[in-house]
């Protein structure tokens, strides 16, 4: 289990039927999960006194019940970085906590590099990866496909006092823009992605990762240059195992380059039963 242990400004305060209660700087969110199938071993005064309270809908979706008024957005930092935090529709707030333990990982190889490191962010969301990677020093592009996350990855990077780094921000269906590299040969040092299990790109492209993860990590083995640093491949897809990241790894960038392959679950320590809540997996490649 990667896990990291020293967020401030984040903390899992308890879990138990299906919700977890969060909080995030002075705000404790209740939110559902549907990895916590153990029970709640008692609703205690902070669950019943959460600022708001996300219910899902038996028809899909759902929506926050705020008993508080919360902030239309507010900041959280981890160590030098900061991000905004914004509870959204589907029950997410901009940022997953656990992806902590990358961005260390991933300061640390860049930082231990002795070289310039560029970098590619797949999939990228609201940029905790390349807010991480443009700290470390890194020259980042960031590609996702929706137009508004890419907007608040800008601000995450201007939030964290990093608007003067190399940071390229792209809003496109990533697979067209990986073969669109491959053909003006860009390459990269290390390339990051965190794949849905299902998504629609800006023109109606559809990506769908049982089918099209292998070749797409195959593509992007176009535009790694010849001294690769790493590469990470995040999932939160249920039924998709950490090894089969590893086989993906090694049936690629291993067999290409050798290095080093770990997998493995990402997760959160959960203050109040001193247990661990897995929120996905994840594999890594390293020089």
């Amino acid at each position: 289990m990667f896990a990291t242990h020293d967020w401030k400004d984040y903390e899992l305060i308890d879990t138990g039927d299906g919700e977890k209660l969060e909080r995030w700087g002075s705000i404790i969110l209740r939110r559902p999960d549907p990895q916590i199938i153990w029970p709640l071993s008692k609703e205690t005064a902070p669950w019943k006194s959460a600022d708001a309270h996300y219910h899902r809908s038996t028809s899909g979706g759902g929506q926050w019940e705020q008993r508080t008024q919360l902030p239309e957005r507010w900041t959280i930092a981890y160590d030098k970085l900061q991000f905004h935090i914004k509870p959204t529709s589907f029950k997410h707030t901009g940022l997953f906590p656990e992806q902590a333990a990358n961005w260390k990982w991933m300061i640390d190889k860049i930082q231990g590099a002795g070289r310039k490191i560029k970098v590619l962010n797949l999939f990228a969301y609201t940029g905790g990866a390349s807010v991480a990677c443009a700290y470390a020093g890194a020259e980042v592009c960031h590609v996702d496909a929706s137009k508004g996350v890419v907007q608040w990855a800008k601000e995450n990077v201007q939030l964290s006092g990093l608007g003067d780094r190399p940071v390229r921000f792209i809003t496109d269906d990533v697979f067209k823009f990986v073969q669109r590299e491959q053909r003006r040969g860009s390459q990269y040092d290390a390339i990051i992605m965190d794949p849905p299990s299902y998504g629609r790109g800006p023109n109606g492209e559809t990506w769908k990762l049982e089918t099209d993860l292998f070749p797409f990590v195959e593509s992007c083995m176009g535009i790694m240059s010849n001294r690769p640093l790493f590469m990470l491949i995040n999932s939160y897809t249920t039924g998709i195992s950490a090894t089969v990241l590893k086989n993906i790894l090694a049936l690629s960038m291993g067999k290409a380059h050798g290095g080093t392959i770990t997998c493995g679950e990402i997760g959160l320590p959960i203050t109040a039963s001193k247990l661990m809540l897995p929120c996905g997996i994840l594999g890594r490649w390293e020089a």
